[in-house]
C-alpha cells in the first residue's frame, strides 16, 4: 500500500475519530463520504461503496470503545438506556449489515443520503429546556426507545455506521435525554450497534483488513481526545457543530445521487 494513502486513510480516521468523541457519534456520517472522495480525489486510492462501509463498521467499533471509557466516569451514561437501545440496534444493525450485500453501490449511498437528511432536519429542531433537567429525573419511553434503535440499526448496518447521527437527534427531540447524556449513551449504544455491523460485514467479506487497521490506530488516539474536549465545549456549540457537519455530508451526497 502507498505511503500517501496510508497518511490520507490515517488522518480521515484521526479526524473523524475525534469528532465522533466529541459529538457522542461513531464518526460513519463523517467517515463515510471522506473515505468515498477523498482518497479518489487526491489520485491516491479509490474504495468502493462496499468497501467503505466495511471499513467504516470497523472504524466505528473501536472510536465508539475510546469515547465509551473517556465518559464513563461522569455519571452521563444511562444504563437502562443504552440496555433497550442497545439490544434494539444490535438486531437492527446485524440485519442491515447482513442484507447490504444484496444491495447496488447506488442503493447504499442513497440509503445513506436519506438517513443524513432525516438527521439534519432533527438535529435543527428547538429543544428547550433538555439541559435543564436533572440527570438522576431523567425519564423516557423504553418500547419507543426500543422501536427506533432497531430502524436506525437497519438502516446503519447496510451503510457500515454505528447509527449514532440519528440516535442523537431522535434523543435529544423523540425522549428527551439531556445532551451529556445523549452523547455519552449515545457512544454505549453505537458500540453494541456496531457489533452488529461489523459481523455482517466480516461474515460476508466486505471489509479490507489494512484500510480498516489504520483507521482504527487513529481511532485508539483520536476517539477518547475528542470526548475529553467534548465535556469543555458548551452543549449548543456541540449541537451545532453536528448539525453543520451532517448537512455539509448530506448535501455532498445528494449531490452524488443526483
Amino acid at each position: 500500500m502507498d505511503i500517501t494513502l496510508i497518511i490520507t486513510l490515517f488522518l480521515i480516521g484521526f479526524i473523524g475519530s475525534f469528532i465522533s468523541g466529541m459529538l457522542g457519534i461513531g464518526g460513519a456520517i463523517i467517515n463515510f463520504p471522506m473515505l468515498l472522495y477523498i482518497p479518489a480525489m487526491l489520485g491516491v486510492g479509490h474504495f468502493t461503496a462496499h468497501e467503505v462501509s466495511g471499513i467504516t463498521a470497523i472504524q466505528v467499533f473501536f472510536a465508539t470503545i475510546g469515547g465509551v471509557l473517556a465518559y464513563r466516569k461522569g455519571g452521563f451514561l444511562n444504563k437502562k438506556l443504552t440496555a433497550y437501545m442497545g439490544i434494539s440496534i444490535l438486531l437492527g444493525s446485524f440485519i442491515g449489515g447482513f442484507g447490504s450485500t444484496h444491495m447496488p453501490e447506488s442503493g447504499i449511498n442513497l440509503v445513506y443520503g436519506i438517513l443524513a437528511l432525516i438527521a439534519v432536519v432533527m438535529i435543527f429542531v428547538p429543544k428547550k429546556g433538555i439541559d435543564d433537567i436533572p440527570l438522576e429525573h431523567v425519564i423516557f419511553n423504553k418500547w419507543l426507545a426500543a422501536l427506533f434503535a432497531f430502524f436506525v440499526g437497519i438502516g446503519a448496518g447496510i451503510v457500515g455506521a454505528g447509527g449514532a447521527f440519528l440516535l442523537v437527534p431522535i434523543m435529544l427531540v423523540v425522549l428527551k435525554i439531556p445532551t451529556r447524556m445523549t452523547i455519552a449513551s449515545s457512544l454505549a449504544i453505537t458500540f453494541i450497534s456496531s457489533i452488529g455491523a461489523v459481523s455482517g460485514k466480516i461474515t460476508t467479506g466486505q471489509v479490507a483488513i489494512l484500510p480498516s487497521l489504520i483507521m482504527v490506530v487513529a481511532s485508539l488516539i483520536a476517539s477518547p481526545l475528542g470526548a475529553n474536549a467534548g465535556k469543555k465545549v458548551n452543549t449548543k456549540v456541540l449541537q451545532i457543530i453536528m448539525g453543520i457537519l451532517i448537512l455539509a455530508t448530506a448535501v455532498k451526497t445528494w449531490m452524488t445521487i443526483l
